[in-house]
């Protein structure tokens, strides 16, 4: 079956985590918070950069200092 123009631009990579995080991750997906792993670490990984970037062009989240 042909893949998809979303599926062809996807990397496939190994992650090793604590099993407990792997429990609660899985626990989020079986709740229907999100539609499968993949999807959830995807998300997590936009919102991490997402961050990062924020604070490299001064953003910051307000945390520091107080």
């Amino acid at each position: 079956m042909p893949k998809t123009v979303s599926e062809r631009k996807m990397a496939l990579i190994s992650v090793h985590i604590p099993v407990q995080m792997l429990q609660e991750l899985d626990s989020l997906v079986k709740t229907g918070a999100y539609p499968s792993r993949s999807e959830a670490i995807r998300i997590a990984i936009r919102d991490l950069i997402l961050r990062e970037k924020g604070k490299t062009k001064g953003g910051g989240d307000g945390e520091q200092g107080e």
